[in-house]
């Protein structure tokens, strides 16, 4: 059934997930602040509402959308990915706040919008409590080249997507200092274990990470220099300042925010991240690229996998 779904915010992955709904032959509206609808016409008839904007306009987006109304039926999806600095939560968990009573579904998973541009095949996640939102949005945006799989953790969902990009920083930093293969495979199979004790002290399932949202999303970003967290980390590896970086960019690379957000809450949970400090260090200037690997390859010796006795 055809759908008329609302896309807020019309960057490279926004502008992708318009398209992608195209296929399905669904009514597409984008909004943007630049564009020429407001919001409140963008969203006056919308079966599905999804939310693709950086994370620093997520809380003021929603409490807009909120205050104008939506349909009785409107389903929500967050395809952001990040945490907010102000309170350390997810996309998801902002937008389930302000709409308490009605159905969020995250869609996250190893999706390089310039590929799916391009027509090539990928697939992702589409998460929620509501498996009826989920599937629906599953229709919505499955096609020949893009494949939609549900499942009823968004949290972990949500986090998968948000916590590679502060590891995709790290793969550039090792691609940028020629580290070898060798030393790639050791970092993306840490930092993976690095995402499920983030992830299940905050609430998700751990079988998630093994998934799409998580071991797919981590392996395309960490591998692709069409990834901008990935280029900020081989940028800062190459010599350059974080700002020239950003700069050569010329887009949001939400790892960097992620980054500082992501400690703060690893310090408040106490949970030990090693891989994503030395990414806050050297992203705050404290180390540099050099002495950032130096630091893990220096850590105490210890079990690959700790268990709950030791």
């Amino acid at each position: 059934m055809t759908k008329n779904v609302t896309i807020l915010g019309t960057g490279a992955w926004g502008t992708a997930l318009g398209h992608l709904a195209n296929y399905g032959d669904n009514r597409v509206t984008f909004w943007s602040r630049r564009g020429e609808l407001s919001l409140e016409e963008s969203i006056a008839n919308a079966d599905v509402l999804v939310s693709a904007i950086s994370m620093k306009g997520v809380a003021e987006t929603a409490e807009k959308v909120s205050n104008i109304g939506l349909l009785s039926h409107t389903i929500i999806v967050t395809a952001t990915k990040g945490l907010d600095a102000a309170t350390t939560r997810t996309p998801s968990q902002i937008w389930q706040e302000t709409f308490p009573n009605r159905p969020v579904v995250v869609l996250s998973g190893p999706n390089l919008s310039k590929e799916i541009e391009a027509g090539l095949p990928a697939a992702t996640i589409a998460a929620s409590r509501d498996l009826y939102a989920a599937a629906t949005i599953q229709t919505v945006f499955s096609s020949d080249i893009f494949r939609v799989y549900t499942n009823t953790d968004p949290i972990g969902t949500e986090l998968g997507g948000t916590l590679k990009n502060v590891m995709a920083i790290a793969s550039g930093v090792c691609d940028g200092l020629n580290l070898g293969i060798n030393a790639k495979s050791a970092l993306l199979s840490r930092a993976l274990i690095e995402i499920v004790r983030v992830g299940t002290t905050m609430g998700a399932d751990v079988e998630t990470f093994w998934g799409l949202s998580g071991l797919g999303d981590l392996l395309a970003t960490c591998n692709s220099n069409l990834s901008r967290n990935y280029r900020v980390g081989y940028g800062l590896a190459q010599g350059k300042s974080l700002d020239a970086v950003l700069e050569e960019i010329q887009s949001t690379a939400e790892g960097v925010n992620t980054t500082n957000v992501l400690i703060d809450l690893a310090r408040k949970q106490e949970v030990e991240v090693p891989i994503s400090y030395q990414v806050y260090r050297l992203l705050n200037g404290k180390i540099s690229p050099e002495e950032a690997v130096a630091a893990l390859m220096e850590r105490d010796l210890k079990p690959e996998v700790v268990t709950p006795e030791e």
